[in-house]
């Protein structure tokens, strides 16, 4: 069955009911799939009520050079859709039980960056899993029906809400709806249209949710709110507030982000993007769900992500920047997909989504483009080339041999086969073909192509199979290299995101790269010669250095003002660049490149806490990060034998030490019971 139905209108539930039914009648097991972590991370909490009917629910949502056999004990399993892509890449065999598969977010089928492994886990599930029932969830859009016809399945489309809600335009003091109907909005002078929206919301007793298009606005905004919530915040609300922010602060590093965002926290309004972290974000999520916070600015991950409606949606801009393309609007699925948010249930009568217009004909426009306008088509992204590499790659590492007709026949499952047709796709599978067979991943044979060593680990690491050829050109090329030059390597790749160039980096980066280039793997090119070859290694040199910094225990603070990162970013970087590490030794294995796999291996423990290798054994105690590690390692504590010789008193004489961590270093040094 597919589900093309509003937010908060049941689609959920409906999930629920069928697990309900096939998991408790004995049939199956249930796998339910989402996009993000953190949507992963809310699902299972939410299906947590589960094991009071005897059910054991698990999360799985990293390492993906495992099969996890451990998953075969429990009945409800909430994955990312890239890890049941490496489950099955794995063999999992627990995936053969799967009675009922929930698919969320289906639309995403069209995102040029997730649709793909969506696409293929589907494809691949159906084959697998031939009895199952599959559930797909969606957004409303405009071709639902062409998803269902891919999957064989039911389609349920509706547009009831159990909020209504109300879209319109905001211009000059009034909001003109979708409706026809007006309403006096005015805003006290020289208050902007985007916080003072917010504000009024709050005086009338609401929450409001108000999207940005950049991080930087997102606190501005937050700021201006601020500023105006000031006489509608208790004295019993302050005091809760209070308590949140020092939450806050106590989560991590403190820096000049938790700072702001801690301020920002005491007057009722946060504010909401991928640079926070994790923990932060889910404070921020938790307090608005609790009516603790009166106001989030956020920018719209927050929409593609975990459900968080408010009364009011302001959309501070419908424009958006693109690294090389500048700014341009935002799809109109995404704008319905930001307006969903709004209607409480059980708490709003109704739900407002407001655009912002400066002048009369912007705001017939925006009428047009969003409020009045149907949501794009979902097309599959498949045909590109970097999807359609790895997934053919992981295809030929499953079977013995694959000849190109099985190859066709795995094509013609996708939804892209089911849009454009089979044939549409041979010369990028071709392409692809040539590609992975030019640089040894798979070989043709009489019975067909097969995978070779190296094929099938780069398949089973889960990585793109060109980050392999980036990285095994660099590790063949010296037999050593610097933290530094193994960092720049692995972040040259197409897996690790960019941090690009600010103005004023290439003058700091430039000389920093010719004082370590003997420590690189690969050589910068000539600036002159490939200028845009060049600003592409520097931006991976700007991102190695991120990390350089991290793992020489630079504060946080420290990166953030250098980089202009944020704390979430550097947690992001560090967890990908740890696995493209790993990764890296692996490759090194199977190529016969030892003489990396003892620096890679240190690395990779050092990308973990941040810090250098004097720590790691330090690092290894529960609830010693690395900050504490430092400080104990500074007072004369340089390994856990020195530890386990320490008393109470010697440990909480320790910067950051307190009493119960003193227990518990001791405890896990059996010198405690």
């Amino acid at each position: 069955m597919v589900m093309a139905v509003p937010t908060a209108a049941g689609k959920t539930l409906t999930a629920l009911m069928a697990i309900l039914k096939r998991v408790l009648t004995g049939q199956g097991k249930a796998l339910y799939m989402v996009p993000l972590r953190a949507l992963a991370s809310e699902k299972y909490e939410e299906f947590a009520g589960l094991e009071s009917l005897g059910l054991k629910v698990a999360l799985s949502t990293g390492d993906y050079d495992s099969s996890d056999p451990w998953l075969a004990k429990y009945d409800v399993i909430v994955a990312t859709n890239e890890k049941v892509d490496s489950l099955i890449r794995h063999g999992a065999s627990w995936l053969e039980e799967v009675a009922v598969a929930v698919a969320d977010e289906v639309h995403l089928l069209g995102d040029a960056t997730r649709g793909p492994t969506l696409e293929v886990v589907l494809a691949k599930l159906k084959k697998l899993c031939r009895e199952a029932q599959f559930l797909a969830l969606s957004a409303t859009i405009r071709n639902a029906s062409e998803i269902a016809s891919w999957l064989n399945a039911e389609l349920v489309e509706s547009s009831w809400r159990p909020v209504p809600l109300r879209m319109g335009v905001f211009l000059e003091g009034r909001i003109y709806f979708k409706d026809g109907s007006v309403v006096e909005a005015s805003l006290p002078k020289g208050v902007d249209p985007v916080s003072g929206l917010a504000s009024q919301t709050v005086r009338g007793g609401g929450q409001a949710l108000v999207f940005t298009n950049t991080r930087q606005s997102s606190l501005t905004y937050a700021e201006r709110v601020k500023s105006q919530l000031a006489p509608w915040i208790s004295r019993e609300e302050r005091k809760a507030l209070k308590e949140l922010a020092d939450e806050v602060l106590s989560e991590g590093e403190v820096n000049r982000v938790s700072q702001r965002l801690a301020g920002c926290i005491r007057g009722g309004v946060a504010f909401h993007h991928a640079g926070l972290l994790a923990s932060h974000r889910r404070l921020v999520e938790k307090a608005f769900r609790s009516f603790k916070l009166k106001v989030v600015c956020a920018t719209p991950t927050l929409a593609a992500g975990v459900n968080l409606p408010a009364r009011r949606v302001i959309l501070q801009d419908y424009r958006r920047y693109d690294p090389g393309l500048g700014y341009s609007p935002i799809p109109t699925l995404e704008f319905h997909q930001m307006a969903g948010r709004a209607g409480r249930p059980q708490f709003d009568e109704y739900g407002e989504a407001v655009l912002v217009a400066k002048t009369k004909p912007e705001m017939e426009a925006l009428m047009e483009n969003y409020i009045h306008a149907q949501p794009e088509r979902i097309w599959s992204k498949l045909a590109s080339e970097p999807a359609l590499r790895s997934h053919v790659l992981s295809y030929i590492a499953s079977l013995p041999s694959a000849s190109e007709e099985d190859l066709m026949g795995f094509i013609s499952h996708t939804f892209y086969s089911h849009q454009y047709g089979p044939a549409t796709a041979h010369p990028s599978l071709r392409r692809a073909l040539s590609f992975l067979e030019r640089e040894g991943f798979i070989a043709s044979t009489s019975a067909g192509y097969v995978a070779t060593m190296l094929g099938l680990r780069v398949s089973q690491l889960y990585i793109d199979p060109l980050s392999a050829v980036i990285m095994r050109e660099g590790l063949a090329a010296k037999p050593s290299a610097t933290p530094l030059g193994y960092l720049q390597l692995v972040c040259s790749t197409p897996d690790v995101p960019k941090v690009y160039l600010r103005r004023g980096d290439r003058k700091r980066l430039e000389p920093m790269l010719s004082k370590e280039a003997s420590g690189m793997l690969m050589p910068p090119p000539d600036p002159d010669e490939d200028p845009y070859g060049f600003e592409e290694y520097l931006a991976s040199f700007k991102t190695a250095s991120i990390l350089h910094d991290w793992i020489e225990e630079l504060p946080e603070d420290q990166i953030i003002e250098r980089h202009g990162v944020g704390p979430g970013d550097i947690y992001s970087l560090s967890q990908t660049a740890k696995w493209l590490v790993y990764s890296a030794r692996e490759l090194c294995r199977v190529l016969g490149l030892n003489s990396h796999l003892q620096p890679l291996y240190v690395l990779e423990e050092r990308l973990k806490v941040g810090c250098r290798e004097e720590l790691l054994a330090l690092t290894r105690l529960e609830g010693i990060g690395r900050v504490r590690a430092r400080n104990l390692y500074n007072a004369g504590f340089r390994s856990l034998e020195d530890l386990a010789k320490a008393s109470l008193a010697q440990l909480t004489s320790v910067p950051t030490i307190g009493l119960e961590t003193a227990k518990k270093i001791l405890k896990q040094l059996g010198k405690l019971s």
